[in-house]
C-alpha cells in the first residue's frame, strides 16, 4: 500500500465522520474493504464503540477502530489459539502505543477534556460547533495512518 492510499482512506474516515458517524464507524468503514467487508456490515459492527464505547467517555473510538481492524488483520477464530490471540494482542498494543504517543491518551474523556463519568445515550447534535471544538476528525485520520502504516511496515 502507498502513502497515498493511505492517506486517501484517512481522508475518507475524516468525510464520513463529517457524514456523521462516529470515530470507531469511521476508522472501521474506511478500510473494511481490505477484509473484504462491506461497509455496511462494518458500520454496525463499530457502532457501539462511539463516544468512548456507547457514549461512556472510556477508550476512544478511532482507537476502538483500529483494534477491530488488528481483529480482522491478526484475529484468531480458534478458541486455544495461544499463538493467534498472542498475535492480534501484540498488534494491538503496538497500535495503542502509537496512538498515545501522539495523543496523551486513549481514553476518550480525556482527549475531550469531558468528565469521565457515564452519560445519557443520546448522542450529541452535529452542528459545526460540534466539529470545530473536538479534535475527533484528525483523530481518526491519524487512526487510520497509525493503523494502515503499522500493518504494512511503513515508517
Amino acid at each position: 500500500m502507498t502513502n497515498e492510499e493511505i492517506e486517501r482512506r484517512a481522508q475518507r474516515a475524516e468525510e464520513l465522520f463529517h457524514q456523521g458517524y462516529n470515530c470507531a464507524q469511521s476508522v472501521v468503514a474506511a478500510c473494511a474493504d481490505i477484509y473484504g467487508v462491506d461497509e455496511s456490515l462494518a458500520l454496525r459492527m463499530a457502532a457501539s464503540f462511539g463516544g468512548g464505547m456507547g457514549r461512556m467517555r472510556l477508550t476512544c473510538g478511532a482507537a476502538s477502530g483500529m483494534f477491530i481492524l488488528a481483529g480482522l488483520e491478526k484475529g484468531s477464530d480458534k478458541p486455544h489459539d495461544n499463538e493467534g490471540k498472542m498475535a492480534n494482542y501484540a498488534m494491538v498494543q503496538q497500535l495503542a502505543g502509537d496512538f498515545k504517543a501522539q495523543y496523551g491518551s486513549l481514553v476518550c474523556a480525556e482527549l475531550l477534556g469531558l468528565a469521565p463519568r457515564p452519560e445519557e445515550p443520546k448522542p450529541a447534535e452535529r452542528t459545526p460547533q460540534y466539529y470545530e471544538k473536538r479534535p475527533c476528525s484528525e483523530m481518526v485520520a491519524q487512526a487510520v495512518r497509525i493503523y494502515l502504516r503499522r500493518k504494512c511496515n511503513i515508517s
